[in-house]
């Protein structure tokens, strides 16, 4: 059954539906699924917990070793035959063959990449949902509400629940790209397209010292506008903004050409990845002028976020895992609130510990063959978990 009450906006209205309320064996049906899609979540869990400690093992090694073994470069301007096949380090102003342009718009600038970004006018639904109980039914009452915003992707309306007033074009006139240099250098070394790859940080280019390059396009600001109107665009009209990454030459408007640091191997006048004994393959860029001991920090900090970031990820996948695989013990229940409410609350401290404790288990086999005594340790804290769960348990009174 399906209720509409508009709001009196042309732009927003209130959609109510409306179902029986499910029986004790649908809803049962409902949590054995969701027990099947605990059941994989819990099993990802320990791939992702045991892999990653080994990943991040590898990558410090990795990083280690290079550190033992980076020779730094003091001239970056002719390439040594000394040096070939070793793990080199060096620092200086990036430099490409030619400018990257955009015929299109008259634009271009001396860069490693050009990004054109191309936006469209368009209408945005957004939903806002409540549930609730009435004469045994269960109601959903979902607000729709519309916007016209500037997005980059093509927002297909479609989907929306009233497209009527709120169409949308199909496609843009014109699409976004980004332009790469083919030949990236540093001094007299060439850049492999992975630490190319690496050169992402993007600034966007100004465009007032630029005139507007057709007759249906108007420049505002950094913009230039497919509109007739750019103050008050309508639905299908186009905005085009440029960005560039990795300044590559001297530009009267844009300063200097950026500055960057490189740690990789050196093979002929190319710079290339450098396998290591553990297995990982270092090629590592950063702006700016950095010593080699601070490119190998960074990296150690970067692992560390990465490692800390992917145990949490897997805590929270073990954790939800549980919650879907117990949630038939709350169905069982759900009849009586204030029992249903109790065994709500025990389970999630139930799925807590448990995720607590197996995560850091798994954390601790995947120590066991590099650091024994850490894995020990880890394995030990484990169990604190559940002791400390059961330690809040009261005691049985003796009759």
């Amino acid at each position: 059954l399906q209720q509409f009450s508009d709001t009196g906006s042309k732009k927003e209205h209130v959609k109510i539906t409306s179902e029986a309320k499910p029986g004790f064996l649908e809803r049962l049906s409902e949590t054995s699924g969701g027990m099947l899609i605990g059941l994989g979540t819990f099993l990802l869990s320990f791939y992702l917990l045991f892999s990653n400690e080994g990943r991040a093992l590898r990558t410090a090694k990795s990083l280690d070793e290079g550190l033992s073994l980076v020779i730094p470069l003091d001239n970056i301007h002719s390439v040594s035959q000394q040096n070939e096949g070793r793990l080199v380090h060096l620092a200086g102003a990036l430099s490409t063959s030619k400018p990257l342009f955009d015929p299109s718009y008259g634009l271009s600038v001396q860069a490693v990449k050009l990004k054109r970004k191309v936006e469209m006018y368009q209408w945005v639904e957004y939903e806002d949902s409540r549930e609730y109980e009435e004469n045994g039914e269960i109601k959903k009452e979902t607000k729709y509400s519309y916007n016209t915003e500037w997005k980059s992707e093509v927002v297909n309306s479609r989907n929306f629940d009233r497209e009527i007033g709120h169409k949308n074009p199909s496609a843009m006139a014109v699409e976004s790209f980004t332009a790469v240099s083919p030949n990236v250098q540093v001094g007299s070394f060439v850049l492999s397209k992975g630490l190319v790859d690496k050169i992402d940080d993007f600034k966007q280019l100004s465009l007032a010292h630029l005139e507007d390059p057709h007759a249906d396009v108007t420049r505002g600001g950094d913009y230039f506008y497919h509109s007739e109107n750019p103050r008050r665009p309508e639905v299908g009209d186009l905005r085009v903004s440029f960005f560039y990454a990795g300044l590559s030459g001297h530009d009267p408007h844009l300063g200097s050409a950026d500055k960057v640091t490189v740690i990789a191997r050196q093979k002929g006048d190319q710079l290339v990845p450098y396998h290591t004994k553990s297995g990982d393959a270092l090629q590592i860029l950063y702006s700016g002028d950095l010593s080699v001991e601070e490119v190998f920090q960074k990296e150690h900090e970067s692992n560390t976020m990465r490692t800390w970031a992917l145990r949490a990820g897997g805590w929270l996948a073990m954790f939800v895992g549980i919650s879907l695989m117990t949630r038939i013990v709350y169905t069982l229940v759900d009849w009586f609130p204030v029992v249903r409410d109790l065994v709500s609350i025990g389970l999630k401290a139930f799925a807590f510990c448990v995720a607590s404790s197996l995560s850091l288990l798994t954390i601790s086999i995947g120590w066991l063959f590099y650091r024994p005594l850490w894995a020990l340790l880890i394995g030990l804290l484990s169990v604190v978990p559940i002791v400390v769960a059961k330690s809040r348990i009261p005691p049985k009174k003796h009759q």
